[in-house]
């Protein structure tokens, strides 16, 4: 059974963090910054790749899926692989691995090499994401620095994902759709290149045994479970959905089983007892869930329904980036007068309103109340997300930073795979029962049923194509209002479980100098204590 660490007496005091540790930051925020554009830059792109790769509906669903399906499978265990081998030097390692897929994938020829890159960039990502959370972990001793810490990596992390789509925008402006991956290698050369001077390398100074059989459980259960979801999804109740499902929840639980007879597991699955922690992830998983549809179909609605440029689309998307990047300045002072409770569910709750009010404003024509939208969007997940990062971090000492920042970078990335593909099959469902009810000739049919952008390719009588448009909004409709449900009952738990009483007291265990310290101030906790 896993053994807790021994607990020596505290100093009065946590150390402060020297320049040179925020210096450092800057360089771990933006490498999380390009990881999460890079999640999202490809939407404003989907009509170019069905059109110049001849790409299917289910072949852009796996463009846009894959990249969070591998980076779900591998966190866990590529955040241990950081906790042991150095967690500088796998983030470099990634960030080089990073760098070359994306030269891949910017000349991809099909898209099934589009599809082979975009999966290799997910494992390289996942070399990065919990590397970068953990080092801060063990850059920043103080609480009070470290929630600072975690709030600018969180305006990074969801603020690059907002503004994946500008950035797209202005690249698809005025280059072709492989431009897209080409930003990825001046930007890893940047990070290589001030990351090899200035991060620290920090491990886990007595890791134990590396459980293999651990780790392909691990990966095969995600992938599978994920896998599952997206075929029922899509196809109902096949065998192959059968047989995914048995191998994903059969692997999972053979996983956590055996997490609990191991003396070094790759997650401890105690930390789930604790009502925060389990509140935490919840939080995390569902908001992300339920915002990841709007993220990958938005920018398809305002292409091809209201008819804008890659550019404008972008443009018309900055609300949401700016909200998100503004909300972490001011998280701790509502986590401090609100409670970090509170400050969790009043934020899932504001972003569930968003959806709603864009939800309503496709119909009016009015971009003020979806920008609107999008901007309350932005302030309610980007607060939430801030937050439920730090109680995540904050329950464990920095010896097991990367396993913990693995959870909650799991609960994230999957969230997206889980979400692309439960809320996109949605979406195309209900545009798809939508065109059918339209009754069009049969060769029109099977164009107009693939997908909206492969129809506007072939289509050109208008009162089709406006039918095709109301039809796609209308699935559009049936998403949002299914996001902003499952967002509101986030907010409940997130209240309900994340207790301000029953955040952990952060002792922290520095492996660099063998002791422990006591925490600063608490943010997350009421009135600071």
């Amino acid at each position: 059974m896993t053994h807790p660490p021994q607990i020596s007496t505290p100093p009065a005091t946590a150390a402060l963090a020297p320049t040179r540790a925020w210096v450092g930051l800057g360089v771990l925020v933006l490498a999380v910054t390009l990881l999460a554009i890079d999640g999202t830059v490809l939407a404003l792109a989907i009509p170019s790749l069905a059109a110049d790769l001849g790409a299917t509906a289910t072949q852009l669903l796996w463009v846009g899926d894959i990249y969070s399906l591998v980076l779900a499978g591998l966190l866990v265990t590529m955040g241990n692989v950081a906790d042991r081998f150095g967690r500088k030097r796998v983030l470099l390692i990634g960030a080089t691995v990073f760098g070359l897929a994306s030269a891949v994938g910017a000349f991809a020829p099909n898209a099934e090499v589009l599809i082979a890159a975009r999966a290799v960039l997910g494992i390289a990502g996942a070399t990065i994401m919990p590397s970068t959370l953990s080092l801060i972990r063990s850059m920043f001793h103080d609480r009070q620095q470290r929630t600072r810490a975690i709030a600018l990596w969180a305006a990074g992390a969801s603020g690059g994902a907002a503004l994946g789509p500008l950035v797209g925008g202005a690249l698809l402006e005025n280059f072709w759709w492989g431009s897209v991956f080409l930003i990825n290698i001046p930007v890893m050369l940047v990070l290589l290149a001030l990351g090899i001077p200035l991060l620290p390398e920090s491990r886990h100074p007595s890791p134990g045994r590396f459980d293999l059989t651990s780790a392909g459980l691990s990966i095969a259960g995600a992938i599978a479970l994920v896998y599952a979801v997206k075929t029922v999804a899509k196809d109902g109740f096949t065998l192959q959905f059968a047989i995914a499902l048995i191998v994903g929840v059969g692997g999972l639980v053979v996983f956590v089983r055996r997490q609990r007879t191991l003396d070094f597991p790759l997650i401890d699955v105690g930390l789930f007892k604790s009502k925060p922690f389990t509140g935490a992830i919840m939080g995390t998983f569902v908001a992300v869930f339920a915002m990841s549809g709007l993220l990958f179909f938005f920018s398809q609605y305002l292409q091809l329904v209201e008819g804008h440029s890659p550019l404008e689309a972008g443009l018309r998307e900055l609300p949401l980036a700016l909200a998100m990047i503004v909300v972490p300045v001011f998280a701790g002072v509502a986590a401090k007068r609100l409670g970090v409770n509170r400050a969790v569910g009043i934020g899932l709750g504001l972003a569930a309103v968003g959806l709603a009010v864009i939800a309503v404003a496709e119909d009016s024509g009015t971009y003020t109340w979806i920008a609107v939208g999008l901007a309350v969007i932005g302030l309610g997940a980007g607060l939430a997300y801030t937050l439920t990062t730090d109680v995540v971090v904050g329950a464990v000492p920095a010896s097991r930073a990367g396993a913990a920042s693995a959870i909650s970078e799991s609960a994230y990335e999957f969230g997206i795979a889980v979400g692309i593909a439960v809320m996109g099959s949605i979406q195309a469902a209900a545009y798809t029962a939508n065109v059918r009810d339209l009754d069009l000739p049969a060769d029109i049919a099977h164009h107009a049923e693939d997908s909206l952008a492969g129809a506007l390719g072939v289509i050109t009588d208008p009162a089709t194509v406006e039918s095709l448009q109301h039809a796609f909004v209308a699935g559009m409709q049936v998403t949002l209002y299914t996001g902003a449900g499952l967002l509101l009952v986030a907010a409940v738990l997130g209240w309900r479980l994340i207790r301000p009483d029953q955040l952990t007291n952060d002792n922290e265990h520095h492996e660099d100098a063998g002791s422990r310290v006591a925490p600063g101030p608490c943010v997350t906790c009421e009135h600071g204590s």
